[in-house]
């Protein structure tokens, strides 16, 4: 399915399946272990009753609505009604603070609040500003809420489609941000229709999919591939009910496409190499019909038995990775996007993948190599701006294309590299520029580390703090240190004189969300890394051995 010069809104192809397949399965949803079905009927019926309750609010066209929940099917629906309504989604991290929250509530002028699926809903209530009304979802109703089908039982529906401006806005995403105060980016149904139908046009063979959602649908990455890709094919979306379930939920799914960030490739191949050993998984794999077999066998247990359209994407993903996945016949496609050009820039495409790039520009996406070597790009999916925020809006633009903040190389076949950020950079006390990305990927590729963060402001050389993977956790000390001592040394024979690493620092506790140092996307807050172990850099320098384990 592709659309062309004016590709239709997400309203448009929502009514178009409402009309067209009625009683196929748009959302299904585990509740409790057991799936619950929506039709595109079904679902119609209560976004648009939803839509009309919210029009008897009073809301009016524009006007604000946010969501907070986890990935669920009445997530979509609220989503759409919103739009029903003439109203503006705002869709919220569920694993952000209270005190975010109620920042980004409060900045984005929300005039109404939907909660839903939540790990602890009575701390995040503690968000939403007094006297906002406050919507809760069916299977998870809230206290102090109303219930979305009390509200909807004896209302009726709104009729027809509503009219839908390409420049009216379709949402406003807020930055899971790695520095500072997120930023919300304000997006148009024309960029919205525009990024989806590029995407269309680079993968002709995506028809009628099954999609699996358990990323946050407010990240942008998750909202365009799966809740888009659902509504603008007329295919289905399946939901995990937890983290806990993921695995047995995917196999239940089996789903067409499937989108994960690195974090998560890492923790599956983990775990592959705690049941099959990466020495006894090579002899397999030489063996010609064995490996065939296992191969098989394997992509039937992760639930990828007829995926044919598997993504990465979000932050950048190690190339041995990709590599490694290869080999079990599970080729991963990095694509690469911003919130604030609706996540379409680049992308590897079947049959045409170059591990280490993140491919090649979308159809209408122009980029450029600016000054520092930042990326540059512009086509009709950038953002009309942050919300409230004309001069950062002002700054993120240079002739009329997006400044993305991260430095690249683009070769003759047009294949994009991303080298790093240029706000990532940092200057040692020695006044050299030192890029950390690119050596984190460097120290990753051993098997013993599981996380690595670079750090050296204004120190005389850089460091690297690492946390150990689960292999590495099974070691002893004395191998640890011989085996990463070897490693450091062979990473630091590949580096500038500038960037060589004074001291890699082995810690205990992995980096999560919840200990702040990862963000709801799991991209690693530098300034929170620096924050919790600064005072530590000075004394670590100053030890004799080249790998300090602090477990």
């Amino acid at each position: 399915m592709q659309f062309n010069h004016n590709p239709p809104s997400i309203i448009d192809c929502f009514c178009k399946y409402e009309i067209e397949k009625p009683d196929s399965i748009f959302l299904s949803e585990p509740v409790n272990g057991v799936y619950q079905e929506f039709s595109w009927k079904s679902a119609g019926a209560e976004i648009r009753k939803m839509a009309a309750v919210l029009e008897q609010k009073g809301l009016k066209k524009g006007d604000k609505v946010a969501i907070l929940s986890k990935n669920c099917a009445f997530w979509v629906m609220a989503d759409l009604a919103i739009l029903m309504a003439g109203c503006v989604p705002v869709p919220l991290y569920p694993n952000s603070t209270p005190q975010s929250l109620n920042q980004i509530l409060i900045h984005s002028d929300s005039q109404l609040i939907f909660i839903g699926k939540l790990d602890n809903p009575a701390l995040m209530q503690q968000a939403v500003p007094v006297g906002m009304p406050q919507i809760s979802f069916p299977f998870y109703p809230i206290a102090g809420t109303e219930i979305w089908t009390d509200l909807t039982s004896e209302q009726d529906p709104i009729q027809g489609k509503p009219l839908i401006s390409p420049q009216d806005l379709s949402c406003i995403i807020y930055t899971s941000g790695t520095t500072g105060m997120p930023k919300g980016v304000v997006h148009s149904f024309e960029a919205m229709s525009f990024a989806v139908d590029a995407f269309l046009q680079t993968n002709p063979t995506l028809r009628k999919e099954i999609f699996f959602s358990y990323l946050p649908l407010c990240h942008v990455a998750e909202k365009m591939l799966v809740e888009c890709g659902t509504i603008f094919t007329g295919s289905t979306m399946y939901f995990v009910e937890s983290m806990d379930s993921f695995s047995k939920n995917l196999q239940f799914t089996r789903p067409t496409v499937f989108l994960a960030v690195p974090r998560i490739w890492e923790k599956m191949r983990e775990e592959i190499l705690k049941k099959m050993p990466q020495a006894k998984l090579d002899r397999i794999l030489r063996i010609p019909v064995i490996s065939t077999l296992f191969k098989r066998i394997l992509r039937k247990k992760l639930g990828f038995s007829r995926a044919n359209f598997i993504f990465t994407g979000a932050s950048p993903i190690n190339p041995m990775l990709l590599e490694w996945f290869k080999k079990l016949d599970l080729e991963i496609m990095e694509a690469y996007g911003m919130t604030e050009n609706m996540a379409l820039s680049h992308a590897n495409k079947k049959g045409q993948i170059k591990f280490g790039t993140v491919g090649t520009s979308y159809p209408g996406v122009e980029v450029r190599i600016g000054e520092d070597q930042e990326v540059q790009v512009k086509s009709k999916a950038s953002m009309l701006g942050y919300y409230k925020e004309p001069e950062l809006t002002a700054e993120c633009f240079i002739d009329g294309y997006l400044r993305t903040g991260d430095q690249g190389s683009i070769d003759a076949n047009g294949f994009l590299t991303i080298i790093g950020r240029t706000k990532d950079q940092f200057k040692t006390s020695k006044g050299k520029y030192v890029s950390p990305a690119p050596i984190e990927s460097k120290i990753l590729e051993h098997p013993f580390i599981d996380q690595a963060c670079v750090v050296g402001h204004a120190l005389p050389s850089a460091l690297v703090i690492c946390i150990l993977s689960p292999l590495g956790r099974e070691e002893n000390a004395s191998t640890l240190n011989l085996a990463l001592s070897e490693h450091l040394k062979n990473v630091n024979e590949q580096l500038e004189q500038h960037e060589k690493l004074s001291k890699m620092v082995l810690l205990k506790e992995e980096w999560t969300i919840d200990n702040g140092i990862l963000t709801p996307t799991l991209k690693i807050k530098r300034k929170s890394v620096d924050q919790q172990y600064q005072d530590n850099y000075e004394k670590w320098q100053s030890q004799p051995e080249p790998v300090l384990i602090l477990l």
